[in-house]
Formats: structure tokens, C-alpha cells, sequence
């Protein structure tokens, strides 16, 4: 069964940090493009960092650059997400998806597989 599980979400204070990982099951992920995506209340989902299949330099977007950073682990069959400088702007409830192609986007066309999300809020 193919699986992709988010976890690491929680509530951080501003300027705090977390780590997200997304774990896979069912597939490998070395022969997909990954990508991490956030869907804040009322807004619609948007891409965070993705990373081609054969990349080992993340696409981010401008909103997480310098911030943010996307790595894979490919004998944890798992991607991670890095966020540190945390904003309450990032509060979202983020999702890891797996895309069968070689390159990666920041669009959710295209991801054939998704976890279940996991919740980042960022508070005072």
C-alpha cells in the first residue's frame, strides 16, 4: 500500500523551529520528485520546497527561502523539511506528495501520492 506520513508538526513560538518529516511507504522514493506544500484556513494549498528525483538542490519558495530546508534520506525512505525563523504567516497545515517525474514544482499538478498532513501553528 502506498503511504506518505507527515509528522514533527506542533506550536512553536515565533523565531522558534521544527522539523517536519515525511515518511514513505509502498515505493521508493529516489524514483520520485517530492515536494512539501501548506494549506493555511481559507487559503489555498501552495508549495513550500520541492526536489527533483535526481536533485540534491531544493526548489523553495520565495515566502521560505533562507529559512526553510528540504533534504531526503534515501535509506529512511523519507524526506524532511527544515523550518527555522518560524512566522505565525506560517501556520498551515503541511503536506509532503510524491510526483512519478524527474522534475519537481511548487504547484500541487502533477503529485500523484499525499499524506494526511500534519499541523504547524506559530503563536505567541
Amino acid at each position: 500500500q502506498v503511504q506518505l506520513v507527515e509528522s514533527g508538526g506542533g506550536l512553536v513560538q515565533p523565531g522558534g523551529s521544527l522539523r517536519l518529516s515525511c515518511a514513505a511507504s509502498g515505493f521508493t522514493l529516489d524514483f520520485y520528485a517530492m515536494g512539501w506544500f501548506r494549506q493555511a484556513p481559507g487559503k489555498e494549498r501552495e508549495g513550500v520546497s520541492c526536489m527533483g528525483r535526481a536533485d540534491v538542490t531544493p526548489v523553495y519558495a520565495d515566502s521560505t527561502k533562507g529559512r526553510f530546508t528540504m533534504s531526503r534520506d534515501s535509506a529512511k525512505n523519507t524526506v524532511y523539511l527544515e523550518m527555522n525563523s518560524l512566522q505565525p504567516e506560517d501556520t498551515a497545515v503541511y503536506y509532503c506528495a510524491a510526483d512519478y517525474s524527474s522534475f519537481c514544482g511548487l504547484t500541487t499538478w502533477g503529485y500523484n501520492y499525499w499524506g494526511q498532513g500534519t499541523q504547524v501553528a506559530v503563536s505567541s
